[in-house]
């Protein structure tokens, strides 16, 4: 017999039915639920829409749409990869979500200065229950008009968001103003996509999905949060960022 992932998943779960482990998450028909779109322009940081993706896409009965100004390939910040955008701005009219991704400076100030994508943002904001953004998404945003008194984004774009769109920076994970919800550098918009899971079905189903994909964070260094971050170490990390972009 040949053994296949899908065996071995089911196995597992098989096994925690047997000590009386069933799961109580209601389940829905694919496509169902929550319409999830996420915005993709050249230049983007891959983990920004990927991670909330991988997440979101286990929520019971949600779509998530890569979306882009024309179908096809869209390029990462490196130039390295690529995602497929399945849908063109002009079909997608409305959202129960959006996900507006970051990118390095290239690719958030064109997207900034991209009338035709802050047009469809506006637009799409209308239909939503809750538009999101992932790092310097933040700015895109911004620039749309989107943030009312409070928001979070990279670090070292915090300046530029509170001069710029008048709004205070908060150092947190992720941070909701109404129906909006920001998350912070590259990797928090995995925690916002957990937050956002329990807005859209429950803490339970939530914490399901996190289990799912054996989100356990236990990074092997301390380093990772700007507040306490040495200058040297901030300078670094900037020069890598710049030098990995095309």
């Amino acid at each position: 017999m040949t053994t296949t992932r899908r065996t071995v998943l089911a196995a597992g779960a098989s096994a925690g039915l047997a000590l009386g482990l069933a799961s109580t998450a209601t389940a829905a028909p694919a496509g169902e639920g929550p319409r999830i779109g996420i915005l993709l322009y050249d230049g983007f940081s891959l983990l920004d829409p990927t991670g909330p993706a991988e997440l979101l896409s286990r929520v019971p009965g949600a779509t998530v749409t890569m979306i882009a100004e024309r179908r096809g390939p869209v390029r990462t910040d490196t130039g390295q990869a690529a995602v497929i955008a399945d849908r063109s701005l002009a079909e997608v009219r409305r959202l129960d979500v959006l996900l507006v991704p970051g990118a390095g400076n290239r690719g958030t100030i064109a997207a900034m200065e991209n009338p035709v994508l802050l047009d469809w943002i506006r637009r799409i904001d209308r239909t939503t229950t809750w538009t999101t953004a992932v790092c310097t998404g933040t700015l895109i945003l911004g620039a749309a008009g989107l943030l009312r008194e409070r928001a979070t984004t990279y670090w070292a774009s915090a300046d530029y968001l509170e001069q710029t769109f008048g709004v205070e920076y908060v150092a947190e994970r992720y941070v909701r103003v109404g129906k909006v919800i920001t998350a912070a550098g590259v990797s928090a918009g995995i925690d916002m996509a957990l937050y956002l899971a329990s807005l859209l079905t429950d803490e339970h189903t939530a914490r399901a999905v996190q289990l799912a994909v054996e989100y356990a964070p236990d990074p092997p260094f301390d380093s990772g949060d700007a507040a306490t971050a040495s200058p040297e170490l901030k300078k670094l990390a900037l020069e890598l960022l710049a030098k990995s972009q095309t």
